[in-house]
């Protein structure tokens, strides 16, 4: 049984376009936050932080190289999977944040978003 796979960029960073400055992504940080209220319940995925540069060699095995954009949740087996994934090859994967949230409610007993 494969656990679910959660992929984030790492906070904090860097992008070589603005040399000294230091980021978090937008789409990742509710995320984030979510995982941070509750870790007992963020340890029922498996869950990675990558950096900003690219190729993302993570993404690009556990997907490929053309969605390799962040966060993703790459659906396993141990819950059902939602009609509305998207689907390359055998794997499943949910990109959108608002549905990655729900996912985590769902699957994993975080609290909804209201």
């Amino acid at each position: 049984m494969s656990r679910d796979l959660l992929l984030l960029l790492e906070p904090g960073f860097a992008d070589p376009k603005y040399p000294g400055e230091r980021f978090i992504c937008p789409h990742g940080a509710p995320i984030e936050g979510l995982l941070a209220s509750d870790p007992a319940k963020a340890a029922s995925l498996d869950i990675q932080r990558l950096p900003f540069a690219r190729p993302r060699e993570v993404v690009v095995k556990a997907l490929d190289a053309d969605h390799q954009g962040l966060p993703v949740l790459i659906l396993g087996d141990e819950a059902p999977v939602p009609d509305d994934a998207q689907t390359l090859g055998d794997k499943r994967f949910v990109t959108d944040t608002n549905r990655i949230l729900a996912l985590l409610a769902e699957r994993h007993g975080f609290p909804k978003i209201h």
